[in-house]
């Protein structure tokens, strides 16, 4: 079931699962029933990372013509998911949706191009998985502050109240100097 959220072309999607005393089985991906609720989309790439608990990744963006649509997921653990409206004629700009992801839930984020992603592990550890619609590429990478003023994510508090960030997530740009 593909659920709206507050920012116009952003959707929940939560998949149906069958489960019985061997397990579980549940399609996580159909290209038709994708594109009649999406519309045409092409994935070129599939991309895993594992963090630990407080790791903090993102807000990451690719600027034209490298934008990137992203449909997300949690395969271990659970995630505070974040998209941003990063498309400067909108009035969603800077607004931003966050949703819980988690392996229990088999919940997944459509991300359109135009938005950036960031994401907050709250678990011990997470395996988060993802398709996206453009080639990574290093020279159209733009990373925003993750805690912007002007954005002003909420982000949950931690147990161990430590967010780990990298050296480029922690170097993030304003919302103001990316508007420049």
């Amino acid at each position: 079931m593909f659920k709206k959220t507050a920012l116009p072309g952003v959707f929940e999607i939560e998949q149906n699962c069958y489960y019985d005393d061997r397990g579980f089985f549940s399609e996580s991906y159909n290209k038709n029933i994708f594109d009649q609720q999406i519309g045409e989309t092409n994935f070129v790439q599939d991309n895993h990372s594992f963090s630990k608990q407080g790791v903090l990744r993102g807000i990451h963006y690719q600027k034209k013509p490298f934008q990137q649509g992203k449909l997300v997921r949690v395969i271990q653990g659970t995630v505070f998911d974040v998209a941003v409206d990063l498309r400067k004629n909108s009035k969603f700009f800077g607004k931003w949706i966050a949703v819980i992801l988690s392996e229990e839930k088999k919940n997944q984020l459509w991300i359109p191009e135009g938005f950036g992603h960031a994401f907050l592990t709250l678990s011990e550890t997470a395996h988060f998985v993802y398709k996206t619609t453009n080639f990574y590429d290093k020279s159209s990478e733009v990373t925003i502050s993750w805690d912007d003023p002007d954005i002003d994510i909420k982000w949950p508090k931690l147990k161990t109240g430590v967010i780990n960030l990298s050296h480029k997530d922690a170097e993030g740009i304003s919302l103001k100097i990316f508007l420049n």
